[in-house]
């Protein structure tokens, strides 16, 4: 067993897929299907003119591949607007988070990307208007559990989902980047105060550049299901290629990780994008980060044991020994950054016992 993971073998260097075997295409694309990564590999052939060195069968694939995430494209844009228009007259210009902000300010992390909900951030002191005018709206709630409904509205960061009862989209309301009982405590206020319209898009706005890697961060890092783990990190790596070509963006993305608590996060997106996908980081930049965020040695090597395996894609041909260990444990190591510890064995015992029974 090689336990090759072809994924991060091209995404760090494309050219290899010109020389891939029949049997090797066929492992990668499983692979990358995956990790959610099918169309961002098409793109990456596209990109570096590689179609006529791929052979039928998986062209195949990877051009089905890219019209399905074109299409998500399109309806992505399609929720947008409706979602902009029902708000119009409730929130001072809608804030698009992750998928959808790349898609409608044409960020690189777009391309190939498929995902199936759209978020938006709003003012906490917000959320009950903007609830009843979605559901005004044709949007209606995911969850009627009583558990789920306090979970999200008391601890969490955002509303429950709500699913448009037509076109059948997610929602996901935002108030702030991490949970209100979270050890780390984000300024929402100045999240909102410093988003950046989207050009030709009046009305719609999306995260500052540093807070857009610094959400990617938390959201990798905190979140705790690595299903999705290297494509939330190939995002970062893309964010931090595009928006790392102007020299003032690695100073503001170090002020703007001290004023939001979240320099620790930051330092692991740079550890892991530059260790993983090799993405190129100032060095000098990267050991301010690192002096600010002093991880310490012990708690390093276990991180890199822990995402040696939690940023593979999730499948059996390129899993190491320990990897169902280590999705647990960096499971479990979420929501203890996310709740205390009372809180979190209730909400552990909760969705181990209670939620399996009703279910």
């Amino acid at each position: 067993m090689t336990y090759q993971d072809w994924v991060t073998a091209a995404l760090r260097r494309p050219a290899i897929l010109a020389d891939l075997k029949l049997r090797e295409w066929d492992v990668l694309l499983r692979q990358a299907r995956r990790a959610g990564l099918l169309g961002r590999l098409a793109y990456m052939v596209e990109d570096h003119g590689l179609w006529s060195a791929i052979p039928d069968s998986p062209r195949q694939h990877l051009r089905s591949a890219a019209a399905m995430a074109d299409k998500v494209g399109r309806e992505v844009r399609w929720e947008v607007d409706r979602i902009h228009r029902a708000l119009a007259d409730v929130v001072d210009g809608v804030i698009l988070l992750k998928g959808a902000a790349y898609v409608m300010a044409g960020l690189a992390p777009a391309r190939g990307r498929i995902f199936q909900d759209v978020d938006i951030l709003v003012p906490r002191a917000q959320l009950n208007e903007v609830e009843s005018t979605l559901l005004f709206h044709g949007w209606a709630g995911v969850y009627s559990d009583r558990y789920d409904q306090r979970y999200y509205r008391e601890w969490m960061h955002e509303l429950p989902p709500v699913r448009h009862i037509e076109r059948q989209a997610i929602l996901d309301v935002h108030h702030t980047i991490l949970p209100l009982t979270a050890r780390l405590r984000p300024d929402a206020d100045r999240l909102r105060a410093e988003a950046i319209g989207i050009p030709d898009h009046p009305g719609l706005k999306v995260l500052a550049p540093a807070d857009m890697v610094l959400h990617s961060a938390v959201h990798l890092f905190y979140d705790g299901d690595f299903a999705r783990g290297l494509r939330d990190l190939a995002d970062m790596d893309a964010l931090l290629r595009h928006f790392g070509t102007n020299t003032a963006f690695w100073s503001a993305l170090l002020a703007h990780s001290h004023a939001h608590d979240l320099v620790r996060p930051l330092f692991y997106a740079l550890h892991y994008c530059a260790k993983v996908l090799g993405t190129p980081l100032p060095p000098e930049f990267l050991e301010k980060v690192r002096a600010a965020a002093n991880p310490g040695a012990s708690t390093l090597r276990a991180m890199d044991w822990l995402l040696a395996r939690g940023l593979r894609p999730d499948h059996p041909t390129c899993a190491l020994p320990g990897s169902r260990l280590a999705r647990q444990v960096l499971y479990v190591r979420s929501h203890w950054l996310r709740m205390p510890p009372l809180p979190l064995a209730r909400h552990l015992f909760h969705k181990a016992f209670i939620s399996k029974q009703q279910d």
